[in-house]
Order: structure tokens, then sequence, then C-alpha cells
């Protein structure tokens, strides 16, 4: 009975544990359940990839020493972290949300200049989802810049907002 009463917890204690993780994805301000989709199959990518809006990405980051940003990155880079950039075109003027796996700095970049974000949300409770951040662009080519990441891997979906 000892046993059965142990396994009983066990098998509560993992419900428990699987509801608490899909709450802290409901912190962000707006759904991620399509990043959570994206994420395990993304595909491998190296700094300088083409993006393409509705797919994720998992990118291999190089030192951040190493790349050549289009605009310096609004957020001072420590030694030792890594980064890439990425091209996207913007199919029509309007909003585009980017959300990473883990902790980076964003910008978005668009004739020459940053782009200020619209709307930012972040939850260090979400098991693949770190922070999601929405800008307000232009129809045409950009260019994203991920920089002070800790480590040398990192998903990004780009996606319209729902």
């Amino acid at each position: 009975m000892k046993k059965a009463v142990i396994s009983l917890f066990a098998l509560l204690a993992g419900t428990g544990f699987a509801i608490a993780g899909d709450a802290g994805c409901d912190a962000f301000k707006w759904p991620v359940t399509r990043e959570q989709a994206l994420f395990p199959a993304a595909p491998a990518a190296q700094s300088g990839a083409a993006l393409t809006v509705g797919q994720a990405t998992n990118f291999a980051l190089a030192a951040v020493d190493t790349i050549s940003f289009e605009v310096p990155p609004g957020h001072t880079q420590a030694a030792g972290t890594f980064g890439a950039t990425a091209s996207v075109t913007v199919p029509s003027e309007g909003e585009l949300q980017f959300s990473l796996s883990d902790e980076a700095w964003i910008d978005v970049v668009q004739g020459g200049h940053a782009v200020k974000s619209a709307g930012f949300s972040r939850a260090k409770t979400c098991p693949d989802i770190r922070k999601s951040v929405r800008f307000k662009l232009s129809a045409g080519p950009a260019t994203v810049q991920l920089s002070g990441a800790r480590k040398a891997d990192l998903k990004m979906a780009v996606l319209t907002p729902e």
C-alpha cells in the first residue's frame, strides 16, 4: 500500500509540474503557443540567414565581437556573449513578433535605423520561450540583429501577431 501511495504522489506531482509549466507561459502578454509548436522542429541556421515570416529558426550564434551589425546594438554587449544577424522580408506594413527561446537583445533595422519596439513581453517561467518583442515595420527588407546571448544557440520565431 505504501508503494501505491508513493506512486500516486509521484503521478500527481508530475501533473502539477506540467500545469505549473503551462501557467508559466500564460504569463506572456500574448499567446506563445505557435512558437511552442514551431521550436522543436526549427531548422538550423547561421548568422546571415534569410528568415521567413511564420517560421522558426535555430541559430548557431557567433561571438558577438565577430558580428558586423548594420547599426550598433541598442544594448551594451558583454564580453563572451553571442549574436547573429538575419534578413527578413516584411510582407506588408504592420507588426511582426519575434520570440526568443532564451535571453538576448534584439534589434530590427529598416532604412538604416533601428526600429523602436512596439511591445515587449517576458516570462522566466515558460520553459521554451523567454521573450517576445513586437515591431511596427514597413513592407520590404529588414535586418534582425541578435546580441548579448549567453549561449551559442538560440531559437527565434518570426510571426504576425494574433
